[in-house]
C-alpha cells in the first residue's frame, strides 16, 4: 500500500491516463481488476476534445512500443463524474479514482476543479477516493505545446491548483510530466514546484502530492513498415499514424523514463524543502514486464503505471506485470 496524501493505492500499480481508460467499459474493467490499486481516467477537458480519424495509435512489430497521435478524451468532465458516481455507488471498495484533467487556460481549469471539488464534497467518503492529475505534457496538441517544457507557461495552472489546495488540503494533486533530457530541466522543475510550499499549522506542505514520470516522447516518427500490418497503412500514408509525428511510448522510451524517475527521485530526496521530500513518484514508460516494474521501483518509483501493455493486452496487462520474477 502506498499513501499519497489522502488516497491509498493498493496494490501499487495503476494504469496511466491513456486512450484505454476512455469510456465506461474500459474504466469498469480497470476498477474491477484486482491488480490495480487506483484508476486514472483518460485526460478530460471541460467540454471534451474533438477527436477524429487522425487521432490513433500504432504498435511496433519489433518491440512492445507504440506511437500515438491522440489528443484528449472526447468525453467531457461531467461524463467522467457521472461514471465515477456510479462506480463509487457500488459495493464498498477502497479503490480511488484519479481524474486526469487539462485545459487551454487557467480559467477553464479552475472551472473543472470547482466541479470536481463540489463532487467530492457531495459525499464525505469520496474525499479519500477521488484525486486529480494535471496532464501538463501531451505532445500532440496543435499550437499548444506542453506547458511543462516551458515553466512560465506552467505556473498559471499551478496557481490554480495551489489555490484549490489552500481551500482544501485533503485534495490529492498529481502532475504528469514529459520526458526531460537535460539535468537543468529536472532542477528547474523542482525549484518551480518547491516555490509553492507553504507552512500549514507549523508544517511545510506543497500542493503537489505526486509526479507521474513520464508521458510519451513527442515529435517521434514511425513508418508503416515498422508496424505489424504495414499494407493497411501504406495505401494512404507511409507513416504509422496519419499525422506522421506522434508520442512514442512503451519499451522504446523505457531507459529515458527510468532516467527521469531516478533523477527526480534523487532530487526530491536531497531537497532542503521537507514538503518536496514527501512527493511520491509514479513511474511509467515501457513498463511491459515484471522486470520493468522492478526497474522502476529500483529507480525510485513507489507506484508503477502502464499504458502500452494495457493497449495490447487489456486489463490482463496488470496480471502479467504482477507475476513473480
Amino acid at each position: 500500500m502506498v499513501l499519497i496524501r489522502s488516497i491509498n493505492v493498493s496494490p501499487s500499480m495503476v494504469n496511466c491516463s491513456c486512450a484505454w481508460a476512455s469510456d465506461y467499459q474500459q474504466l469498469s474493467g480497470l476498477y474491477h481488476c484486482p491488480y490495480t490499486g487506483a484508476v486514472i481516467t483518460r485526460t478530460t477537458t471541460l467540454d471534451g476534445f474533438e477527436e477524429d480519424e487522425s487521432h490513433t495509435v500504432a504498435f511496433m512489430k519489433d518491440s512492445l512500443s507504440s506511437l500515438n497521435s491522440y489528443g484528449y478524451s472526447p468525453h467531457p468532465l461531467r461524463q467522467y463524474l457521472a461514471w465515477i458516481r456510479e462506480f463509487l455507488g457500488e459495493r464498498p471498495s477502497p479503490k480511488p479514482f484519479i481524474i486526469s484533467i487539462t485545459e487551454s487556460s487557467a480559467e477553464r481549469l479552475s472551472e473543472m476543479l470547482a466541479a470536481i471539488q463540489q463532487f467530492r464534497a457531495s459525499n464525505s467518503i469520496w474525499r479519500s477516493r477521488i484525486a486529480v492529475e494535471f496532464n501538463s505534457s501531451c505532445p500532440n496538441i496543435k499550437d499548444h505545446p506542453p506547458p511543462s517544457y516551458h515553466l512560465p507557461s506552467l505556473k498559471p495552472y499551478l496557481d490554480v491548483f495551489a489555490k484549490a489546495f489552500q481551500d482544501d488540503s485533503t485534495l490529492t494533486i498529481g502532475l504528469k510530466l514529459p520526458p526531460y533530457t537535460i539535468a537543468t530541466q529536472f532542477r528547474d522543475v523542482i525549484e518551480c514546484i518547491s516555490s509553492y510550499t507553504r507552512i500549514d499549522s507549523g508544517n511545510p506542505t506543497n500542493p503537489i502530492a505526486y509526479f507521474t514520470c513520464t508521458n510519451t516522447l513527442g515529435n517521434s516518427l514511425v513508418f508503416a513498415d515498422q508496424t505489424p500490418t504495414p499494407d493497411a497503412k501504406t495505401d494512404m500514408s507511409p507513416f504509422a499514424v496519419p499525422p506522421g509525428l506522434g508520442g512514442l511510448a512503451g519499451e522504446a522510451i523505457h531507459a529515458l523514463s527510468l532516467g527521469n524517475v531516478y533523477s527526480f527521485s534523487r532530487l526530491l530526496a536531497e531537497s532542503d524543502d521537507p514538503a518536496m521530500r514527501e512527493i511520491v513518484i509514479i513511474g511509467a514508460g515501457g513498463v511491459t514486464s515484471p522486470e520493468a516494474v522492478q526497474r522502476m521501483n529500483r529507480a525510485g518509483a513507489k507506484i508503477v503505471g502502464c499504458a502500452t501493455l494495457l493497449g495490447k493486452e487489456g486489463v490482463k496487462a496488470f496480471e502479467i506485470l504482477s507475476r513473480k520474477l
